[in-house]
């Protein structure tokens, strides 16, 4: 069916907008169609180096804490049961943002909730360099988490709403290295900025790129998957016209036909939104549980490792603070050459067994390391970094991975549940790993992490559905 077919089908509302019967299916459908046939070229990735801009600087207010914990524990004198309650918070916010934003963005749209969610982070972080004790510092760090948890879910949701099924792995996943470059380039600045100047500057750089909202509302359109699913017919005409004339511009070619849509059935339910019923009921159901065990156990078991890193080397090895955010930033590295190798290998070897395989490598490395007790300072490196290889390619991956499962109506929805899952394991796994490092069992912190990872790559190889090369329509209609 055609775009102008899709005009005359009945369910169409005389001011434009759906019923919530068929043509919206219809439309989306086609949409879909529309976008399969679009060449690689400039305008998607004009699109997904400013999404990406906004992804990469959120990731980089994500991991900050953990390099000005040191500083912060010291100047305002905080006690274990503090400095965890201080990291954790902001994750806290991460997990309702999270919960939040998907909603929302199913709601109101994709572009307006990314574009929010980075100027209140700015905002954040210029109001956390006044902040001169805890309190008002972890009430902020709560309200950033919610923009942070807000914004990343939402926006792998959209790139993954703009692009094609063939070699969408590689072209998401190029997209989704921002996340891991930007705890990265966080690790590498606050390394030299925070033993040189303090921590205030790095949140006060940090505050900056919130300028980027204006950026995304003028040059990132809304998808038009979603505004045909909301019933915005003629926007979604009118944003998909655009999206093609730019193409066609841009590489001097007329566009073939688009393939034949098969209509997807709109699904029972007020306005053609499935909500959160349908997002935890039949064949929904059963992905939303596997994604969120996945979610939960690989981020529980890399934020284990990576928010104590600095803590455990300045602690319990005795290095001077400079050093133990130097190791610390040599995992990050080793994290992100683990996203890069995915990213150019998961649409051969299937996001099923990505995640299964990368689990289960992770886990044998931290089992190892827990069995030698972590004895030295640099066994400690080479092992985590050799898991976060592992751990960090397997996260990724999630991020291309979720939204594939879900149809338009609950896309944003389900990546959100995944970002909350996400959220609680970055939330339980340093606690956990606080109170057994509070007893002094190094290495039995290894093991547990390793069991936990076990537990990711055993789910996913007895429930993980494969979703390489099939557009979204298929996969979820």
């Amino acid at each position: 069916m055609t775009i102008d077919a899709a005009r005359d089908t009945p369910g169409r509302r005389d001011d434009g907008r759906s019923d919530g019967t068929g043509d919206s299916a219809a439309l989306a459908a086609a949409i879909g169609a529309r976008f399969e046939r679009l060449p690689l070229c400039r305008w998607q990735v004009m699109v997904r180096l400013v999404v990406g801009a906004v992804t990469f600087f959120e990731a980089f207010d994500q991991l900050l804490i953990a390099y000005a914990l040191p500083e912060l524990r010291d100047e305002w004198h905080l006690g274990t049961t503090r400095v965890t309650t201080l990291m954790t918070v902001g994750s806290v916010g991460m997990l309702i943002g999270a919960l939040v934003s998907g909603r929302l963005a199913d709601r109101i749209g994709r572009v307006k909730v990314i574009a929010g969610c980075i100027a209140l982070s700015g905002l954040c972080n210029l109001a956390l360099t006044l902040c001169t004790s805890p309190e008002p510092f972890m009430a902020l760090r709560f309200v950033q988490g919610m923009a942070i948890g807000g914004e990343v879910p939402i926006a792998a949701t959209f790139i993954a709403e703009i692009t094609r099924a063939h070699q969408r792995g590689r072209f998401v996943l190029l997209y989704e290295l921002v996340f891991p470059a930007g705890l990265t380039a966080g690790a590498l600045l606050a390394a030299w900025l925070v033993p040189l100047l303090g921590w205030r500057w790095m949140f006060g750089l940090a505050a900056v790129p919130g300028v980027l909202c204006f950026a995304l509302a003028r040059w990132v359109p809304e998808s038009p998957r979603w505004l045909a699913d909301h019933g915005r017919h003629e926007e979604a005409r009118a944003t998909m016209a655009s999206i093609e004339e730019k193409v066609e511009r841009i590489t001097g070619a007329p566009l073939p036909d688009p393939a034949p849509a098969r209509p997807v059935p709109a699904p029972a339910g007020r306005g053609g939104t499935g909500g959160l019923r349908e997002l935890l009921s039949g064949r929904y159901g059963r992905r939303t549980l596997v994604i969120g065990a996945l979610w939960f156990t690989g981020y529980f078991a890399n934020y284990g490792i990576t928010s104590w890193l600095p803590t455990i080397y300045e602690d319990h090895f005795g290095l001077d603070l400079s050093t133990a955010l130097l190791y610390s930033t040599v995992t990050s590295c080793a994290g992100l050459a683990g996203c890069l190798l995915v990213a150019l290998t998961v649409d051969r070897a299937g996001r099923r067994a990505t995640v299964t395989w990368c689990m289960a490598a992770a886990a044998l490395c931290l089992l190892l390391l827990g069995l030698t007790g972590g004895d030295s300072a640099g066994g400690v490196l080479a092992w985590t970094s050799l898991a976060a290889v592992f751990l960090f390619g397997s996260n990724i991956c999630l991020y291309l991975y979720t939204p594939e499962l879900f149809p338009t109506r609950i896309r944003a929805l389900g990546s959100s549940v995944g970002g909350a899952m996400n959220r609680l394991g970055v939330i339980l796994g340093p606690i956990v790993v606080g109170a057994i490092y509070a007893g002094g069992a190094v290495g039995t912190v290894f093991v547990t992490l390793a069991v936990v990872a076990v537990a990711g790559s055993l789910t996913a190889a007895a429930w993980a559905e494969e979703t390489s090369g099939r557009a979204l329509e298929d996969v979820a209609p």
